[in-house]
């Protein structure tokens, strides 16, 4: 078997044998792992004068394997590989070199710490006995040991209530026939005949009184049912009376279960009750405002009716209704950053004249559940057919093998400690609600009728259940409002095991994936490794489930679960503790009283192992503002039960943010995170439930409205692209394009290798053109490419990513994503994106509603009257769309993307610069899109990102260039311990000036100076005659100030340069005339 032979090291990854290869360091070195490409084959790894080849083994009809070697060399077939391993030992078989030295795999010490300290529930198994003697011996022993405990258990079991035919069936089961069933299960015969025979004995009158029952019950189910044929009879069940009485229990029960839902369906239409669908009625909430004029301060009541679609404006609570505005007369919500509880409302009057009015609530969740409310009336009231934004519920919670208690709404409410929904927003239900449980003791009917019954009770809605999946006590279940049971589709489930050996399920990850229109989501609740020592094994848990968890689009097989969905939410007890000595405990639980949560977070596991990029890479987590939710007395949440006694000693868990939300998303996508926290009144485990909110944009099933005969066909157009590709691989390499909105995938031709400073730099010199199905720029806007980086020898992948099409709205667009695989880091990848598409007048977005403001916008001075002049002024607005962004305990992680800043003086595209008919609803942000550039790449590629536009990154220190992108500094007056502010990505008028200055200024060009600007290797195809920084803007060296490029139509238009790119003619060192291939190895 190759699992027994040294040189097989099964499915570790090609970069993992990469680096077992350059430890061995000696020419013939080689080692066969799985092919990562071909299911059933191998690949054969060899070292050679510091570069790694890789050869495909692929089996033929017959099974037969042979290697793709070197052409002229007949091909020769072998029945098993240590045969062909053999044979290549001799020279001259068309590999680089002979096979001489065996790269033995690695032991995995901790896996068997594991399985000492925490023995599965199960019988044990032994795994790795090596003679077959020794396996049936130790099998033997541990039957017998298995036997004793049983019949012993019996021994202290009241059987009294069990005739003596049923107690004697039990106790021989236990004393011979246990033996029996091992024996099959050693022969790999898994159906435990003995097992078999004790239930048909037990359930004799159990089986002829199924027989009995099913027929009457079978009729009655056919007259419930209308959709049935008349003569059709119950056929599926009594079909074989020889069937196992479980199997004949579970149809049984499963008839029974739709016996109950058609009758409940009848009555209920019968008198006009539908179970609360459709009869969630959102009451009328009031909120205490203060609204400024003048200098004073005025006591207001905001009345919101989300039913009939009216905002109310009163003086006083009581007091009679001054005025109101209905849904569509309400332009936009405007957030204030500085003052948290400050908000303006922008109106339009009955007169078509544009009011901005503003108000300061309570506190900031008061503004938030304001703000919720708003937007549920106007999605409410939408004429849309289809929704384009929707919330999503993710719960996580180790139940502990206890069952939940009776009330459990506060989970469901976001309501606790940390970030939580305000009270008004209680009626507010999400549209999808993704709850995930480990140490799970319920059945999963009795869990989702539980978890619906909660759904029911607080927003009157009975939910559809769009999937679930258990693996052992690992338990997701995905619920969804009934109005979008048909928007839901492509719905997909698995597990991954990753317990002892890889083979028992009590640790894992279970997962589900579909498509809501347009939009591709994917959830994963996974239960990993326990114990504080176990940091790494956690590690290589995440990696097995992100390779081996299949979900989603079969067609995307080169790309693993983190690049096939728009989102992906990673939920669960990921078990990475507080990394602090034990006798540190006491101290850790006067912190937390304290609320020095940022302390500990500095020490927490998940947090420095992110950091490292060595998991979670890319993905984000909101900040986490409550207290660790493990380890509790259960009970009580007053009190940390940090000790464990133990045969071996007392053992520590220290408090710990063991469960967590964290979430990846494709770039310039709108998710925003309302909720996360953990509740503080569920006590049954020692684990707290947490609880996540996010605001998500939706893509439609797009129906296009042009003339498919008239309308042009667009193009997407990809250029310029070089890879920077981490690898010892001596091979040539190619690129692939992904997208739903492709006819086809694309690939390109073989790039042009460069030996550089311990990487291969691959030039890919031509224009790659992509047709998509649909060419409507609407469409386009929301769409996404795939990239994947592959070898022409084994056509496996070394590194995706992923480019937005919205990027390149406007203009020609750069853009540098960092190439990942298997959640490593595999290099970078840059080049240019342009679309070719119609112009078109964007539509407004339900998240376009709400707005951020800049304090240093200028306020309107103007109280009454036509605003619209004033209300367009006021540029510094921008909206929270496509921000991606999240606090991370004051750690910043890279997000894989960035694109370069639109030329400043380019025009805006499509509609955007005629004149609104109504432009204070515009605000401005529409004219635009301006992406700030994430400086996040090592800084041995620092040369690649000396963009005028920004300046050098090679000057910038390595710790700033890392801690800043996509974040604002915070001014001298903001207090040094929140969170800096973020900047949002895509509609964000802010040029690279307004980020930190780093030690060394950057390196812009002086005011005045109007030579043209040459550009760099990242600059692909802008324009070369660059204007120089408008006057205005110039920055001032004694007192710098950040500044906001704002419409374009504060530049006179002529001087705007064209959106399309001119000839571009690439670096001779991006060229080179000879290129060379493979790297040393250092």
């Amino acid at each position: 078997m190759p699992s027994q032979q040294p040189w097989y090291h099964d499915n570790i990854t090609r970069s993992k044998a990469e680096d077992l290869l350059s430890k061995a360091a000696r020419d013939g070195s080689f080692l066969i792992r799985d092919s990562e490409s071909v299911q059933g084959a191998y690949a054969l790894c060899v070292l050679y004068q510091n570069c790694v080849y890789t050869y495909r083994i692929l089996p033929n009809e017959d099974k037969k394997l042979s290697v793709q070697a070197s052409e002229g060399v007949p091909i020769r077939f072998f029945a098993m590989l240590p045969e062909l391993v053999e044979a290549y030992y001799s020279p001259n078989m068309g590999l680089v070199t002979h096979l001489q030295y065996p790269v033995q795999r690695e032991e995995e010490v901790e896996e068997e710490q594991e399985s000492n300290n925490h023995p599965p529930r199960l019988p044990p198994r032994n795994f790795t006995a090596d003679a077959k003697d020794c396996e049936s011996k130790t099998s033997e022993q541990a039957t017998k040991s298995l036997s004793d405990m049983y019949l012993m258990r019996l021994q202290h079991i009241d059987l009294s209530m069990l005739s003596d035919e049923h107690q004697m069936a039990v106790q021989e089961y236990f004393r011979t026939s246990i033996f029996l069933d091992a024996e099959q299960v050693q022969n790999g015969n898994p159906n435990l005949p003995g097992l078999k025979k004790l239930i048909t004995a037990v359930c004799k009158n159990l089986n002829s009184e199924i027989s009995r029952i099913l027929p009457a019950l079978e009729i009655f189910h056919r007259a419930l049912d209308q959709q049935l044929s008349p003569g059709i009879g119950p056929k599926q069940i009594l079909a074989d009376s020889g069937q196992s009485v479980s199997y004949r229990l579970e149809q049984l029960t499963k008839l029974l279960y739709s016996i109950e839902d058609k009758a409940k369906s009848s009555v209920f239409e019968a008198v006009g009750y539908d179970g609360g669908h459709r009869k969630s009625l959102i009451p009328i909430v009031s909120f205490e405002v203060k609204q400024e004029s003048l200098g004073i301060s005025t006591k207001m009541v905001l009345k919101v009716d989300v039913e009939s679609g009216k905002l109310y404006f009163k003086k006083s609570k009581d007091g009679p209704e001054d005025k109101y505005f209905v849904h569509n007369k309400i332009l936009q919500l405007v957030k204030s950053q500085k003052m948290h509880a400050k908000l303006v409302i922008v109106v339009e009057t009955e007169k078509e004249k544009i009011l901005r009015k503003e108000f300061v609530f309570d506190d900031t969740k008061k503004r938030e559940g304001f703000c919720q409310l708003l937007q549920q009336m106007k999605n409410k009231h939408s004429e849309k057919p289809e929704p384009d934004m929707i919330t999503v519920f993710v719960g996580t919670w180790n139940m502990g093998n206890a069952g939940p208690p009776p009330n459990i709404d506060s989970w469901f409410h976001c309501k606790g400690l940390g970030k939580t929904r305000d009270d008004t927003a209680d009626h507010i239900p999400h549209d999808v609600y993704v709850i995930g449980t480990q140490e799970d003791p319920l059945g999963e009917r009795e869990w989702s009728d539980t978890v619906k019954n909660a759904l029911r009770k607080i927003t009157n809605i009975s939910f559809k259940q769009v999937a679930t999946h258990t693996l052992w006590n690992i338990r997701i279940i995905v619920l969804a409002k009934p109005e979008h049971e048909n928007r839901i589709s492509h719905v997909f489930s698995d597990s991954v095991k990753t317990g002892i050996a890889n083979t028992l399920g009590n640790k894992g990850a279970v997962g589900v994936s579909f498509m809501f229109n347009g939009t591709s989501f994917g959830f994963v609740n996974s239960h990993l490794t326990s114990g504080s020592e176990k940091k790494l094994r956690r590690n290589q848990n995440y990696i097995n489930i992100l390779r081996f968890l299949n979900l989603g689009d079969k067609k995307l097989n080169p790309f693993d679960i983190t690049h096939r969905f728009t989102h992906l939410v990673w939920l669960g007890d990921l078990n990475y503790r507080v990394e602090l000595p034990s006798s540190d405990a006491e101290d850790i639980v006067a912190k937390i009283k304290q609320q020095q949560y940022q302390y500990l977070l500095g020490r927490d596991q998940l947090n420095k192992e992110r950091n490292d990029g060595k998991v979670f890479l890319h993905f984000e987590e909101e900040e986490i503002t409550f207290p660790p939710t493990y380890r509790f007395e259960r009970d009580t949440r007053e009190k940390y039960a940090y000790t464990k006694a133990k045969a071996t000693g007392t053992k520590y868990n220290l408090p710990s943010w063991c469960d967590r939300v964290l979430r990846k998303s494709y770039p310039l996508v709108h998710v925003v995170c309302q909720a996360y926290g953990c509740t503080n009144d569920i006590m049954t485990s020692d684990h707290s439930p947490v609880f996540a909110s996010f605001e998500v944009g939706v893509a439609s099933q797009f129906v296009s409205k042009q003339d498919p005969n008239s309308a042009p066909q667009g193009g997407i157009q990809i250029m310029n692209c070089v890879a920077i590709l981490l690898t010892k691989s001596k091979t040539r390499f190619f690129i692939e394009f992904h997208s739903s909105c492709l006819e086809k995938t694309v690939k390109t031709s073989e790039g042009d290798n460069t030996d550089t400073d311990g990487a291969i730099k691959v030039w890919f010199g031509n224009k790659v053109e992509l047709t998509p199905i649909i060419s409507d720029p609407e469409y386009l806007l929301d769409q996404h490419i795939l990239i994947c980086v592959k070898s022409t020898d084994s056509d496996e992948s070394y590194g995706e990513g992923c480019v937005a099409l919205r990027a390149a709205q406007f203009c020609y667009r750069e853009f540098q994503i960092t190439l990942t695989h298997h959640g490593e880091k595999t290099g970078t990848l840059t080049g240019g994106i342009q679309l070719r598409t119609s112009e078109f007048k964007p539509t407004e977005k339900l998240y376009d509603f709400i707005k951020i403001e800049r304090d240093d916008a200028a306020p309107s001075k103007s109280r009454g009257g036509d605003n619209r002049s004033s209300v367009t002024q006021t540029h510094d607005i921008t909206n929270p769309n496509y921000m991606g962004f999240s606090f991370k305990s004051g750690n910043v992680t890279d997000k894989g993307w960035s694109y370069s800043m639109t030329p400043r003086n380019a025009p805006s595209g499509g509609q955007g610069g005629k004149e609104s008919k109504k432009p204070g609803y515009d605000m401005g942000p529409r004219s635009s899109t301006a992406i700030n550039y994430t400086a996040s790449e090592d800084e041995k590629l620092s040369e690649m990102l000396d963009n005028p536009l920004y300046g050098s990154m090679s000057k910038l220190h390595k710790d700033q260039a890392h801690l800043q992108p996509d974040f604002l500094t915070p001014t001298a007056d903001v207090e040094s311990d929140r969170p800096p502010l973020p900047m949002p990505r895509n509609r964000s008028f802010t040029s690279s000036e307004n980020r930190s200055q780093p030690p060394t200024p950057i390196s812009l060009h002086p005011p005045g100076h109007k030579k043209p600007v040459v550009p760099s290797r990242s600059e692909g195809g802008l324009g070369h005659n660059q204007p120089p920084l408008p006057s205005k803007s110039r920055p001032d060296p004694q007192n710098p100030k950040p500044r906001d490029y704002r419409e374009t139509s504060e530049f006179p238009s002529k001087q705007r340069i064209p959106s399309r790119p001119g000839s571009y003619l690439p670096n001779k060192d991006m060229h080179p005339e000879f290129p060379k291939t493979g790297r040393p190895i250092n």
